[in-house]
């Protein structure tokens, strides 16, 4: 169980970008003279919608099925997700030649089914207001000797995601910039405590914040009662990635620590994001990518003057929703 289980350590986020070199691409840090404009500061986006398989995920499902001993990789993989952790472990499982199964709520988007399978996985679908996903995704593990790949509450998946808070704390440090700020979305909050984890071991007075959608804002909440809250709802949002019902065990210790505060958006200022990074920065991001530069465009934190790093976590939209955000 996830309660006794140590949370990793930057010493572990250095081991994981060592593991992942050359696999997961090294995804740019995008600086925009009209964002910078426009916020009154200097703004870095991650684009890990450039990522393998669109989307940051890769980096700590690779981490993960690395560390699998030979003798256990033949019984394969199991995962649950809505779609990004999804195709991240599809992807890994295949370069490690390991059969994968990865449960998936039957609303994810088509586009993130259809290429999960596409990856050689076994898709399973499930409901997500009815059915509990990780208890489906136990019982398959159990009963075919698999090993389960959570999507954000294990510390190699949290160390693997931590590899991009290093990268942009090495990439502007070429720049002589340190980060005064940095967005990150969240969800179950293996992101953003991987990110925290690296920000703040090379950059100690950054604030880091989480950002969520409005009504599944449940990180935020936590920070403020100091205990892992739940959401009231589990759909019901345009940020499809964005809608866990609690903060993870092994996370909530480490953003507790380390974040400790939150922002949230509406799915209007979401798809205004969505649409400021096709027209302005030629990049296509899904709404839950997006919720981290919503935030900044909403103008939910004071930034005037710093340097701001935001997180764009992944570019896996429907092209009917990304074509009716635009155009809107």
């Amino acid at each position: 169980m996830a309660e006794n289980i140590a949370p990793p350590t930057i010493a572990d986020v250095d081991a994981a970008a060592a593991t992942i070199k050359g696999v997961a691409l090294r995804t740019p840090l995008v600086n925009s003279p009209v964002l910078d404009a426009r916020l009154g500061a200097r703004v870095f986006l991650k684009a890990e919608t450039l990522q393998r398989t669109g989307s940051f995920k890769f980096r700590g499902a690779y981490n993960k099925i690395s560390s699998i001993p030979p003798e256990r990789r033949a019984a394969g993989v199991v995962a649950y997700s809505s779609g990004n952790h999804a195709q991240g472990v599809a992807h890994a499982a295949q370069l490690a030649n390991m059969p994968a199964v990865i449960v998936m709520p039957s609303d994810a988007p088509k586009a993130k089914r259809e290429r999960t399978a596409a990856l050689g996985a076994e898709v399973v679908l499930y409901d997500r207001d009815t059915e509990d996903r990780a208890a489906i995704a136990r019982e398959i593990a159990a009963k075919r000797g698999a090993v389960l790949v959570p999507p954000f509450d294990d510390p190699f998946v949290i160390a693997g995601q931590g590899t991009i808070g290093r990268e942009i704390c090495e990439d502007l440090e070429s720049q002589g910039l340190k980060p005064d700020i940095a967005v990150v979305g969240a969800s179950g909050g293996g992101l953003i405590a991987g990110i925290a984890l690296a920000i703040k071991a090379r950059a100690p007075g950054a604030k880091i914040y989480s950002a969520e959608p409005e009504g599944f804002d449940d990180t935020a909440r936590s920070f403020k009662s100091g205990q892992r809250e739940t959401n009231a709802r589990m759909s019901g949002t345009i940020c499809d990635a964005l809608m866990t019902s609690t903060p993870g065990v092994i996370t909530w210790e480490i953003n507790r620590k380390l974040v400790g505060e939150g922002v949230s958006a509406s799915d209007a200022e979401v798809g205004r994001a969505v649409a400021f990074a096709f027209r302005e920065l030629k990049l296509v991001v899904e709404p839950g990518g997006a919720i981290g530069l919503a935030a900044l465009l909403a103008g939910k934190l004071d930034i005037k003057g710093k340097i701001v790093v935001a997180v764009l976590s992944g570019g896996n939209v429907d092209a009917e929703m990304f074509h009716r955000l635009i155009a809107a």
